[in-house]
């Protein structure tokens, strides 16, 4: 499991709480023919996307994560990562989302936020069954539209 208890927006006691123990009760992953498991970085490359998605986002990930994200993405063959500024915790049937989030300059920070919150739970549950407990989002800057993109690994287009 992804420990989700440094940086990012913070985990609360349900994300800490998810449980892999398959004795947990019914397991909507199990079938007769077989068990399929998720990897939290699958989950968190969807909600990552999802994200990114929502206008007002100009990206995701906060301070060193990102400079080190844009020094990665110009080494060639390199490629942004869906994952950076997303942290997640995945149990047999729930998983729980933290993000860090950059908002454009005017757009409205609490909006902006429930509609990440909307866009990460749907794609979440629709691709991968999972319920999701919580998704937590921690605005880490606003993007000026003077500032240079160049520092910006994770900028949104």
């Amino acid at each position: 499991m992804t420990d989700t208890t440094s940086g990012g927006a913070g985990t609360t006691r349900a994300a800490q709480s998810l449980s892999r123990s398959p004795d947990d009760g019914a397991d909507h992953q199990q079938t007769g023919r077989g068990r399929t498991t998720i990897a939290d970085s699958v989950v968190e490359k969807i909600a990552g996307m999802a994200a990114r998605e929502v206008p007002g986002v100009h990206a995701l990930g906060a301070g060193m994560s990102r400079t080190i994200g844009a020094v990665r993405d110009r080494v060639p063959g390199g490629r942004p990562s869906a994952g950076r500024g997303v942290k997640v915790e995945v149990g047999e049937r729930q998983a729980a989302v933290d993000l860090d989030v950059v908002v454009e300059y005017g757009a409205p920070i609490t909006e902006v936020a429930g509609d990440i919150r909307e866009s990460v739970i749907s794609a979440v549950e629709r691709m991968t069954g999972l319920d999701v407990v919580e998704v937590n989002i921690a605005v880490a800057d606003v993007h000026l539209p003077d500032e240079d993109d160049d520092e910006d690994g994770g900028r949104v287009s």
